[in-house]
């Protein structure tokens, strides 16, 4: 029986030992769980940081691929026009000759919502959705030309989805939002 309890508690502290920190641990040492990748914990070691190295261990997210190697056969960018003003630089590279680069991408007004990338897989199922608020137009492009599969696999081409407008006259692209 002592052989027993003994056992027990050096299994407790080998487990308390090599656990990892809950997401609210990770929050009070300055680490989001959900974003921090394991790779980045290595490279504390360049900047004198050994000493966040551990708790940075134990709040990282293992890296499954690295992000060069995913790839995915669509994406559709979400954006409202009239969100435009507070992200210009979704607004030039929607109205740049950008998108065309990627016939797999697909454009979609969605009135009253922030920029998003939606990746879809083979079957048009969404793999991933990702907020775009924060990239530049550089970033949006590279990120596309890193993600987006270029061997045709998208079997779709490059489209613009928009509201009916009944004036076809005006090229106002903020008539998509008209109430």
């Amino acid at each position: 029986m002592q052989k027993l309890v003994l056992f027990t508690l050096v299994a407790i502290t080998c487990q308390q030992t090599h656990a990892e920190f809950t997401a609210a641990d990770c929050r009070e040492l300055g680490f989001i769980k959900a974003q921090l990748m394991c790779s980045s914990c290595d490279k504390l070691d360049d900047f004198g940081l050994e000493t966040l190295k551990t708790p940075c261990k134990q709040c990282c997210t293992l890296d499954q691929q690295p992000a060069a190697q995913r790839t995915y056969a669509k994406a559709i960018l979400e954006v409202c026009t009239c969100k435009f003003r507070a992200y210009p630089q979704i607004q030039a590279f929607i109205q740049s000759g950008r998108p065309a680069k990627f016939p797999n991408l697909q454009i979609k007004y969605v009135r009253g919502l922030d920029p998003v990338v939606k990746l879809l897989d083979d079957a048009g199922k969404v793999q991933e959705t990702l907020s775009i608020t924060k990239w530049n137009t550089d970033t949006v492009e590279e990120f596309f030309e890193t993600h987006l599969a270029k061997d045709g696999k998208g079997k779709s081409s490059y489209s613009v989805v928009e509201e009916a407008v009944d004036d076809d006259d005006d090229d106002d692209y903020l008539l998509t939002n008209k109430v």
